[in-house]
């Protein structure tokens, strides 16, 4: 199965700084190396780093001093593509990718929480890396009632940025209940557990805007290589 559709790179890198800002790897008033030192060590060109950067000062997390640099102002809860993805590296933050294994429109599985209103849903199943580091398995559902039509090949690596922008469908809450179960067998063999092996599990169940429940999940992570973490502020 072909990996989701990537988010533009400057999305990517200027999503990476939000999610090590939000880890306190990155803290306020820290001044970031030069732009072309930044831009070396991403593996990109200064233009779209200066895009990524933009993007960071749009959001009031970055303050641009001519002469000077590029200061980091660090605050709660930054506005992010991955607000709601609550794993990440064992240090902290992650650049989220994912692949998707399967797409596939079913009768919702009854061991599912109930979410929705159709009899159906979309089944995508994932493998979840953060930074390029496997991290976890992923069956998300989407109620049928939602979209027509859905394929892999459309999806975008963030699939909440994919509903708003296809879909008009904004996620505004997700609730989640951890707690342990075994890892399937679907799990593909680059996961490093076997199936059957018990693991850490997210249940999630995920409201629309206007407070429906549209999405329900399970996710089993790895907790030798990933933490799963909420900040109270």
């Amino acid at each position: 199965m072909s990996d989701t559709g990537a988010l533009p790179l400057h999305m990517q890198i200027s999503e990476l700084l939000i999610r090590d800002i939000a880890a306190g790897r990155l803290v306020d008033g820290e001044r970031l190396p030069p732009e072309r030192e930044m831009a070396a060590a991403h593996g990109i060109a200064v233009g779209t780093l200066r895009k990524a950067l933009a993007a960071l000062q749009d959001k009031g997390l970055l303050e641009r001093v001519q002469g000077s640099g590029n200061y980091i102002r660090a605050k709660a809860n930054p506005a992010s593509v991955y607000a709601f993805l609550r794993l990440e590296l064992a240090e902290g933050g992650g650049l989220p990718k994912a692949r998707v294994l399967s797409v596939d429109r079913l009768p919702k599985d009854p061991a599912l929480p109930p979410f929705g209103t159709a009899p159906d849903g979309y089944r995508i199943r994932r493998l979840r890396f953060l930074s390029g580091i496997v991290a976890a398995v992923e069956e998300i559902w989407l109620d049928g009632a939602q979209a027509q039509s859905l394929s892999a090949l459309e999806l975008s690596e963030s699939l909440y940025y994919f509903y708003h922008t296809h879909l008009n469908l904004r996620i505004a809450r997700a609730v989640d209940s951890v707690g342990q179960g075994p890892l399937p067998a679907w799990a593909p063999p680059e996961f490093p557990h076997p199936p059957g092996a018990p693991l850490p599990l997210i249940t999630r169940i995920s409201h629309s805007h206007d407070g429906q429940s549209v999405e329900a999940s399970w996710t089993w992570y790895d907790p030798e290589r990933v933490r799963y973490t909420v900040r109270l502020k």
